[in-house]
């Protein structure tokens, strides 16, 4: 059956990004990346909110991955392989194949979306995320923390929300990193 994920890189205290805006903390290392490769390979579409895809349409060009590792090179295949639906009502053409743009995230269709899937869909970014729990429609929730702590910024998780979760998978990573992934019973 498939389902729609959540997966996300964060600090442990929780957060996406600090309060500057900024990332570059979560930067996967190889070991990371290469698992984070494996995990999104059954991905065929990504649901994803303006901010996220204005970060991840970098994958769409390979020549810029040309001199870089394998496992960059492979996660710029898997992005390009799969489908992205970008919601934003500011957006007014998609820099990305297989791309379409909605203005609004309406539940009902993207619970038809994943139903009819053959594929894996994964939904990304913090505020789109946040609608798609608060809806019901995530099935599992992946969490990669970092070992850092930020002190504040954009959650990985949103306040109010409510969801019992059951352990399903976890690894450790020789850098610190810790993979956890649940699913939302």
């Amino acid at each position: 059956m498939t389902m729609l994920t959540y997966t996300a890189i964060t600090s442990l205290d929780g957060y996406l990004e600090d309060e500057d805006g900024g990332f570059g903390w979560a930067a996967p290392d190889e070991e990371v990346h290469a698992f984070v490769n494996d995990l999104e390979r059954p991905v065929g579409t990504y649901l994803c909110g303006r901010r996220l895809y204005e970060v991840m349409v970098v994958w769409e060009r390979p020549d810029d991955f040309a001199g870089d590792s394998a496992v960059m090179r492979d996660y710029a295949a898997i992005w390009q392989a799969a489908d992205k639906v970008v919601y934003s009502r500011t957006l007014e053409r998609a820099d990305s194949a297989r791309t379409r743009i909605e203005r609004d995230f309406d539940p009902d269709t993207v619970r038809a979306l994943v139903e009819r899937a053959d594929r894996e869909v994964s939904v990304g970014g913090a505020e789109l995320a946040a609608v798609a729990l608060r809806a019901g429609l995530v099935g599992e929730v992946r969490l990669f923390l970092s070992p850092v702590l930020v002190g504040g910024g954009k959650p990985a998780l949103p306040v109010g929300v409510r969801a019992g979760l059951e352990l399903v998978d976890e690894h450790r990573f020789t850098g610190g990193v810790v993979f956890l992934r649940y699913r939302v019973t």
